[in-house]
């Protein structure tokens, strides 16, 4: 157990021999308050504040525009962009069910490797997919319109929409400022850019951890103790003996890199995930990357993660670390939804079989051995980092209502 710290008062010391005394009398005693030493303190204040100033994307011109942000938000509910006219971009990622489908593997024309990770807060990532084949929120973006096992409709298909539909075509127009051009690929990595608009604002609210942590920062003591005890045992676990913040660190609870967490990587007897190390391979062979013509920063002051990403065996097997906030609602967990619960996700690594990680690289997991109380703590705790009133349904003017005037 974590000592107390060294400036407790002599009134807490008498509080302690109270209690000595009320439980050699019979009398039950009350459970002693959980407090949090100076490091404990340093280390849940890095988790905030929430949210985070935010920034606009450089390599995307549209950004944060008022009019890209409508104009991806009809593009995302649009069946059109599949080669069947019959999956859009929420098929899989329904804003009612926290952006994600709810399956250990999503469906589109088929069924794919993967599961269909949450759209919360992806402004602040570094690297996109499970994988990290994307370096950009609208380069992954296109993924799906390019895999035909999700939507496929490809550059060809979506331009040639765009340029004939009357509606997509103005709000294009709006969005961009020029009518949709000529060449396929770069209005295609338009659509990709508009779509980041609209998801870039799909941000989470605050929860009450935010709040316990604020008032933690502002030596609030009735704020403080209006957060659970069981959630303060399972953060004392988090930042402390599970040493989940070694990757799971930061406002938005992820270090926005990769790792083995030791489920299995067969998709199918005989299929392996490669993950990383195959996000990587297929990073370098993609057009659409910060470093080709389509990104809209001639710096490039954000393609040096790109530049110097290299290819080592021990990315193998290594999958995106995700965010935390608004873990309770986005179930199931792993890459692959193999775990189906909260419980599932603490139980494995309290239980790794530390045999399926991969020898190549530093060895970070250890099996936890917790107990099934601190277990549930670390649960308890975990469910404290989503938003205390959720709002899924996304409700906003898509600027159709404009578009239905003649264009000047």
């Amino acid at each position: 157990m974590t000592p107390w710290r060294s400036g407790a008062s002599v009134a807490a010391r008498l509080s302690g021999f109270a209690i000595v005394i009320c439980v050699f009398s019979g009398i039950a005693a009350p459970a002693p308050a959980l407090d949090f030493t100076a490091e404990e303190e340093r280390r849940i204040l890095r988790h905030g504040p929430w949210p985070p100033a935010l920034q606009l994307d450089p390599s995307n011109r549209v950004s944060g525009n008022p009019a890209a942000i409508a104009f991806g938000r009809a593009l995302f509910f649009e069946p059109r962009l599949s080669i069947s006219g019959a999956i859009s971009c929420a098929t899989c990622h329904p804003p009612e069910r926290a952006w994600t489908d709810g399956l250990p593997r999503s469906r589109g024309q088929q069924t794919v490797d993967r599961n269909a990770p949450s759209l919360f807060n992806l402004r602040f990532n570094r690297w996109f997919g499970w994988d990290g084949a994307q370096d950009s929120l609208w380069a992954q973006n296109l993924r799906p319109l390019l895999d035909r096992r999700e939507m496929g409709v490809g550059p060809g298909g979506a331009a040639r929409l765009v340029r004939t539909d009357r509606q997509l075509s103005c709000g294009y127009r709006r969005a961009f400022g020029e009518a949709p051009g000529a060449d396929d690929a770069r209005l295609f990595v338009d659509l990709g850019k508009a779509l980041a608009a609209f998801l870039e604002a799909q941000v989470t609210g605050r929860t009450p951890f935010d709040d316990f942590r604020d008032a933690l920062a502002r030596g609030d003591a009735a704020g403080r103790a209006r957060y659970p005890a069981a959630a303060k045992r399972g953060l004392r676990l988090f930042i402390g003996g599970g040493n989940c913040v070694f990757c799971h660190f930061g406002p938005a609870f992820t270090n926005g890199e990769f790792a083995d967490a030791g489920v299995s990587h067969f998709i199918e007897p005989g299929r392996v995930d490669p993950g990383r190390y195959g996000g990587i391979r297929k990073l370098r062979q993609s057009p659409y990357t910060l470093l080709g013509r389509f990104n809209d920063d001639a710096g490039r002051s954000t393609a040096a993660k790109t530049r110097y990403v290299h290819l080592r065996q021990s990315n193998f097997g290594e999958f995106r670390v995700p965010g935390l906030r608004n873990v309770a609602l986005t179930a199931p967990y792993m890459h692959a939804g193999s775990l189906e619960t909260l419980a599932d996700v603490a139980h494995h690594y309290s239980t790794l079989d530390e045999e399926r990680l991969h020898a190549g690289g530093e060895r970070i997991l250890r099996r936890l051995d917790l107990s099934v109380r601190e277990q549930a703590d670390l649960v308890a705790f975990l469910e404290t980092l989503t938003e205390k009133a959720p709002l899924h349904e996304f409700v906003e003017d898509t600027g159709n209502a404009v578009c239905r005037q003649p264009v000047q």
